[in-house]
């Protein structure tokens, strides 16, 4: 594997790791399925099969997509939480998806953070916020003394923190308060890479928006890029720059958030978008409601040729027996469809 740069499987498309901080091709995570006295394998759940797509530096990608589609999953293996079943991720040039855990520590850990969907389960209730921050901190041997605390006090003034309540508990406050923690949390390395995964989804709307507009400032003043994992596809057209849909563990459609939004040219896309409330106004043409047939396939027996040609209302004959290729059909929009 060359890591300066990178060629996308069934693409004349050239991955330059020059121009791009992360780089995901054909990324797998299957789960075994275990069973008997003896816990044999006798199959797989194919959370992740087959990602690509690549994020170039201060961008922010969405990848939206129903509950099980495999989402979160491929937030946590990019960041090694899991560990890749295939595929390649590349970061500043480096595959990551093959590295030790100790060299993964040493030249990476760092840089890339990550923020939980839920502010309450990912924070240590035994541990006050002073000590929640300055964890990290000692993990990576960043900061001594003074210079520690001083960098804690910077930390809570970014994300809107009252000083005051350093020496506070996670359970003493509220779902947006604990988020902002997460946030201060993963900036306390000074990271070039957050996956934030449904940061927002356990939240009040009036305070996702707040913790949506942090976000942002946040990228702006420190140059952050973001991989921004939901299931809402309002949130995600607010924040992103691209979006990336998933299915049943596969890339359905890559592209541009306008071009995506306006245009959508993948079934399952189209389907998404027509199910979003869009306010009535003059000259704005309200999309026809598609509804989907059937249920969500198993990932661990998923239909044969494309995932989706059991629900999808263009389906041919050959969408049952052939896998269609995941290629650029119009300038950085990348779609999976035998329509294309």
């Amino acid at each position: 594997m060359n890591a300066t740069t990178l060629e996308k499987k069934g693409s004349n498309h050239l991955y330059s790791s020059s121009d791009y901080l992360l780089e995901v091709t054909e990324l797998k995570k299957h789960f075994p399925i275990k069973a008997g006295i003896l816990q044999r394998t006798v199959g797989s759940v194919k959370a992740v099969d087959g990602v690509s797509f690549r994020v170039k530096k201060g961008e922010t990608i969405g990848i939206v997509g129903e509950s099980g589609c495999g989402k979160s999953t491929a937030g946590r293996t990019l960041i090694r939480l899991y560990e890749p079943t295939g595929g390649d991720i590349l970061f500043k040039g480096k595959n990551i998806s093959k590295m030790r855990e100790s060299e993964l520590r040493r030249t990476v850990r760092k840089d890339i953070q990550m923020i939980f969907q839920d502010p309450f389960a990912s924070l240590n209730p035994r541990k006050t916020l002073k000590h929640i921050l300055a964890e990290p901190l000692i993990t990576h041997n960043l900061y001594k003394g003074r210079e520690r605390e001083d960098k804690i006090q910077q930390l809570l003034e970014k994300v809107g923190f009252n000083p005051m309540f350093i020496n506070r508990y996670p359970h003493e406050f509220s779902g947006g308060q604990r988020q902002r923690i997460g946030i201060a949390r993963a900036l306390a390395v000074n990271p070039d890479l957050i996956i934030a995964d449904e940061p927002v989804s356990a939240l009040d709307v009036s305070i996702q928006a707040q913790i949506i507009n942090l976000m942002e400032d946040l990228q702006d003043e420190l140059g952050l890029t973001y991989v921004f994992i939901s299931h809402d596809l309002s949130v995600v057209r607010h924040i992103s720059d691209k979006v990336g849909v998933m299915y049943l563990g596969r890339m359905m459609e890559f592209a541009n958030k306008k071009d995506l939004y306006d245009e959508p040219l993948h079934p399952y896309t189209q389907a998404l978008l027509s199910a979003v409330p869009v306010p009535r106004r003059k000259g704005v043409e309200r999309r026809e409601r598609i509804i989907l047939k059937g249920d969500l396939p198993s990932p661990s027996n998923p239909p044969q040729g494309c995932v989706f040609h059991t629900r999808c209302p263009a389906a041919t004959a050959m969408c049952s027996e052939r896998v269609p290729e995941y290629k650029e059909v119009k300038k950085d929009h990348f779609v999976a469809c035998h329509l294309y």
